[in-house]
């Protein structure tokens, strides 16, 4: 084209915007009554992404029985005792592989009305008879079911009122079939994604960074452990999480014996947040676990999404420490700090109530690198390592030229700057250095950039110092 005037053309910014991280996502693998699912198919080995309590409990279901269906277990915790959201859950119990044949009942009908009183009955499986057998009732015709916060059936007639009792025949989920195995999955042999797998579809499907991944009660399987930690370290191979880890208060009835326990179970990782007893509110028992990843998720909201504050002495939605039995756990500081000390969280009532106690990962003590050995300082290096992923991804591909290294350095130091003036670290930069980069990494198209930063660590112990001042006698006297 022949050109003849003024004209413009555009570049790239020299300043990137950041991208955002969720600081604290928890991903939560456990079992739920999908057969209460009002989803075409009930969601199994698929993440679900849930911002309230009403999403959760439609896409799979409610039941009290914490024990059989921990995700429950978990809404309950984050929807309704702390209010906090968005969660992922993953199903892994199936219809298919973990149910069993219910023992036929007989139910009284009232008014119209009958109660089945199982968990976990597989509605295709139900079967409403007369008393005597002879005619099957149709469902949506002849009655009409609806489940109670219990997981239990509802079952109201629409036929001639004088029936007084049916018989039922049904399938039901069986939780208890529901092992360690299952939660840690792997890919099976038709090719489908199961159990912790499914980690790193998490960004894929919903465009948010995991930042805690949980299995409430099976975290406590060694093997399990294990896993979550090992997935936290390397989600699709760039990201970093965290796995909150919970001690069995059926093996460990003493706070004597968890350190034992902990070591002999490898809970070493810096990426692990063991955690002993169990809590409870109102006779309700919560893992520990279940309560840590809210109050985690609440101090982050309340400084900006941004995990530099440790949850530490900050309130549980407890009103007693127990064991799995419902015995009762009294720990003074002394054994808290015990439990600390050997990089265990727990829980303390002392000063305002049932808090959180406790700043130490998994790898304490036997690594003291502040990186690897304080919840928040670990954290705070995960988000800033994703925060930088999300944030310069775009600029993959671009030619290695001036351009390239200054937009990075200058696009990063600005964003660290701010958070040091905020206060979120210490202070942080980034260089571009030669010895990092040497000629044979550029002309393979590797450029490295050194980020140097310092998040604040929690302080722990403050100590006064008092001293009894004779000095102060002169004010006896008349100035």
């Amino acid at each position: 084209m022949y050109r003849h005037g003024s004209y413009t053309s555009e570049v790239p910014t020299s300043l990137v915007p950041p991208a955002n991280s969720t600081a604290s996502l928890p991903v939560v693998f456990g079992t739920a009554p999908i057969n209460q699912s009002k989803r075409e198919t009930a969601p199994v080995n698929e993440p679900v992404l849930c911002y309230t309590y009403k999403e959760a409990i439609e896409a799979l279901g409610y039941s009290s029985n914490f024990n059989d269906y921990t995700l429950c277990e978990f809404m309950s915790s984050h929807f309704s005792l702390y209010a906090q959201a968005p969660v992922v859950f993953v199903n892994v119990l199936s219809p298919e592989a973990h149910k069993k044949s219910g023992t036929p009942a007989t139910l009284t009908v009232t008014k119209g009305k009958a109660t089945l009183a199982e968990n976990g009955v597989l509605l295709d499986s139900l079967v409403i008879k007369s008393d005597d057998g002879s005619t099957t009732y149709a469902k949506d015709q002849d009655y009409v079911i609806e489940f109670d916060d219990n997981g239990h059936i509802n079952l109201f007639f629409s036929v001639s009122p004088d029936i007084s009792s049916v018989q039922a025949e049904f399938e039901q989920l069986d939780p208890t079939m529901v092992s360690g195995q299952d939660i840690i999955g792997g890919v099976s042999p038709d090719g489908r994604i199961e159990g912790l797998e499914l980690v790193n579809q998490i960004f894929s499907r919903f465009r948010l960074v995991p930042g805690q991944i949980l299995a409430p009660k099976y975290s406590t399987d060694s093997a399990v452990a294990a896993v979550m930690a090992a997935k936290a370290s390397n989600i699709n191979g760039l990201f970093k999480a965290v796995a909150l880890i919970d001690i069995s208060t059926s093996a460990v009835s003493s706070y004597t014996e968890v350190p034992a326990h902990k070591n002999d179970n490898n809970l070493t990782s810096p990426y692990q947040f063991p955690c002993w007893p169990k809590v409870s509110l109102g006779g309700t028992q919560y893992h520990f676990s279940t309560q840590l990843a809210s109050v985690i998720c609440r101090t982050d909201v309340e400084n900006e999404d941004i995990p530099y504050v440790s949850p530490s002495n900050k309130n549980l939605q407890a009103d007693s420490a127990v064991l799995e039995d419902g015995s009762e756990v009294y720990l003074g500081v002394e054994q808290a700090n015990y439990l600390n000390g050997e990089g265990i969280t727990t829980a303390l009532n002392f000063i305002g109530g049932w808090k959180v106690w406790g700043n130490r990962t998994g790898a304490y003590p036997g690594e003291t690198d502040p990186k690897n050995t304080f919840i928040s300082v670990r954290k705070m290096m995960n988000w800033i390592q994703n925060q930088t992923i999300l944030t310069c991804w775009q600029k993959v591909d671009d030619p290695t030229n001036k351009r390239l290294i200054e937009t990075v350095v200058d696009s990063m130091n600005v964003w660290l700057n701010g958070l040091s003036a905020r206060g979120f670290i210490l202070g942080g930069r980034i260089e571009f250095v030669k010895p990092e980069n040497p000629l044979t990494s550029l002309i393979d198209g590797k450029v490295t950039f050194h980020i140097f930063v310092t998040p604040p660590t929690p302080g722990k112990e403050l100590n006064f110092l008092v001293e009894f001042d004779p000095n102060y006698f002169d004010t006896l006297f008349p100035s």
